[in-house]
């Protein structure tokens, strides 16, 4: 037993050192891209971005599969973990282009609504005065 505990031990304290790790790169590399380290290094912002995710999903993986225990589990069980995650994250990304599609159209119909304002054929807008015949 104690064998176990021992190899559970060496097991965790290896997968926190890793998140560790990740955690100082992410910072690192975000303070380094955004110019606070040196001033006259600066990354595309979408780079910064796509990095960061990548290291939390990393991270993610790592805390998911020991410490929640997923790696004992059998396929089955991980499988109905993961796939509503999958799901999530594809909902997320639908939402997102659906959002710009939605911002995009609708500065589409702002420039042509102030491109040809529409007329009206009275004075007084929607009532029609008969008096003024």
């Amino acid at each position: 037993m104690a064998h176990d505990y021992e190899t559970s031990k060496k097991t965790a304290v290896r997968i926190i050192t890793i998140l560790a790790i990740i955690t100082i790169a992410e910072v690192t590399f975000t303070l380094l891209g955004k110019g606070y380290i040196f001033e006259s290094v600066e990354f595309w912002p979408p780079i910064i971005a796509l990095v960061m995710i990548i290291m939390s999903i990393v991270k993610a993986y790592f805390i998911v599969y020991e410490f929640m225990h997923m790696k004992y589990e059998v396929p089955a069980l991980a499988k109905t973990v993961l796939l509503p995650t999958l799901l999530l994250l594809w909902a997320i990304a639908a939402f997102l282009f659906e959002g710009k599609y939605w911002n995009v159209r609708h500065d589409e119909v702002k420039q042509k609504m102030e491109a040809a304002p529409i007329q009206s054929t009275t004075e007084t807008g929607m009532i029609y005065d008969l008096n003024q015949e």
